[in-house]
């Protein structure tokens, strides 16, 4: 029988936010197992490098140039019987590397259900049927946005940005406030979904300006932005002051024109948490959550799909209406949003890997499709023996030089390489770099048997 270790064979899509040429890390990593023909061309953007079974650009075994939807369809055993039936023969997750230049658009990905009626009713703009929660992890210094601001951070903005408060309208901005003043950090339900309610509205209202409200507003933000930052300071009284530093905002407001001239995008930004990543910090984003990313370079897994509900910093379709009417509208501090990791306990680090502070933590997030396991082995001769598990698992990596293991088959490791291993399989990656850290990034899909309870079924 075959041993269930294959190097695969990773395609790169090509979008202008991306990286370009040779500092697109994305780039970089296609091209250690890229196809013949494939070179980095010095002008071109590199946006996503993709490893999984999705057929908008499946992974391929680099030895029989198979794809890997092929090979887990053919022999079940490799994703687990169980598996494969729950997700119809193929890989749950998509694994991604994001090389990002400039801003993503603001968007969010459809629950299950909604994600079938859009498939049903738009196949052109929502290529699946599937939902799409997924997890990112900064592998360079990151920056985005990720789900509403704070109510009172909202408030100041429209108190002290006035193109904000003169887009969205006085009486709506108004109206806003005097709902949710005195409770913006109430918890009880009916306060909450109340104050749900009043941000619905105002979101709703901006996002339905004109295009010739949000070109006159936008002059006069960038000209806020230029002449008096101070007015972007987030209000004392938040709880959470990520950035507290108006330059700053104001710094990013003029950067984002740049890219997307007079674009409601500007405008959202006030709307959402502004986020910065560490390399290693992670944030979760669960369907129907409003996002954006605007630089860096990520390990991105989200469940199999593609689909996309976009409203702003993009050149492609909008879906207006279907966006503002699918979001959760949840409101919160940006570290209740950020993902932290746990010691991952199936795994054993041999003599060398503790003597050296090796580790290995687990990014779990609270969905059945994925988790990912990022490994450090800090010297020569470390090493991490995972634990088989029922289901599959893809490897990637990210940074010096080593070695994995599954049964008798051995095989280089370096940066950029990706392998996929089969359910059940021990796995042994060992370090072989004098001078670098050995860093893997392992996503993988267990059944519990709690799975449709933490979905909320």
């Amino acid at each position: 029988m075959q041993v269930p270790l294959f190097r695969l064979q990773c395609g790169v899509n090509s979008y202008d936010w991306g990286k370009i040429g040779h500092e697109s890390t994305a780039a970089k990593y296609a091209a250690t197992t890229a196809v013949p023909n494939f070179s980095i061309e010095a002008e071109k953007p590199y946006a996503e490098l993709w490893m999984g079974t999705h057929p908008s650009l499946p992974s391929k075994d680099l030895e029989t140039q198979r794809t890997l939807l092929d090979l887990v369809q053919d022999n079940l055993a490799l994703m687990s019987t169980e598996i494969s039936h729950r997700y119809g023969g193929k890989l749950p997750f998509l694994f991604k590397v994001l090389s990002i230049r400039k801003a993503l658009s603001i968007q969010a990905h459809p629950n299950k259900k909604l994600a079938e009626q859009l498939h049903a009713r738009d196949p052109r703009n929502y290529p699946d049927d599937n939902h799409k929660p997924e997890m990112t992890i900064a592998i360079t210094p990151f920056e985005g946005l990720c789900g509403f601001r704070p109510l009172a951070e909202i408030t100041h903005f429209l108190q002290t940005v006035k193109p904000l408060r003169a887009l969205v309208g006085d009486q709506a901005a108004s109206e806003f406030e005097q709902t949710v003043k005195g409770s913006e950090e109430a918890e009880d339900e009916s306060t909450v979904q109340k104050n749900k309610e009043a941000l619905r509205k105002l979101f709703t209202s901006l996002m339905e300006s004109s295009p010739e409200d949000i070109e006159a507003a936008s002059k006069d933000l960038i000209a806020a932005a230029e002449s008096s930052p101070a007015s972007f300071a987030v209000s004392s009284s938040s709880p959470d002051k990520t950035p507290s530093n108006p330059e700053e905002l104001a710094a990013i407001t003029v950067r984002l024109n740049g890219q997307f001239p007079n674009d409601i995008g500007l405008f959202v930004f006030f709307f959402l948490n502004f986020v910065t990543l560490e390399p290693g910090e992670a944030m979760f984003l669960k369907a129907d959550d409003i996002h954006a990313y605007i630089s860096g370079d990520i390990i991105e897994c989200m469940a199999a799909s593609d689909n996309v509900v976009r409203a702003g910093f993009t050149p492609k379709f909008k879906d207006v209406n279907t966006l503002t009417s699918m979001l959760t509208y949840s409101y919160a501090p940006i570290e209740e949003q950020k993902l932290a990791p746990t010691d991952y306990p199936y795994v054993l680090l041999n003599a060398r890997a503790y003597s050296s502070a090796s580790s290995s933590v687990l990014y779990d997030p609270p969905i059945e499709e994925f988790s990912v396991v990022k490994t450090d082995l800090n010297r020569s001769g470390a090493k991490a023996t995972f634990d088989g598990i029922p289901g599959p698992s893809i490897f990637i990596c990210t940074g010096g030089e080593g070695k994995i293991t599954v049964a008798d088959k051995t095989e280089v490791v370096k940066e950029g390489y990706v392998f996929f291993v089969g359910a059940t399989a021990e796995c042994i990656v060992e370090s072989t770099s004098d001078n670098s850290v050995f860093t893997t990034y392992k996503a993988f899909c267990e059944l519990t048997g709690t799975e449709d309870l933490a979905n909320g079924q």
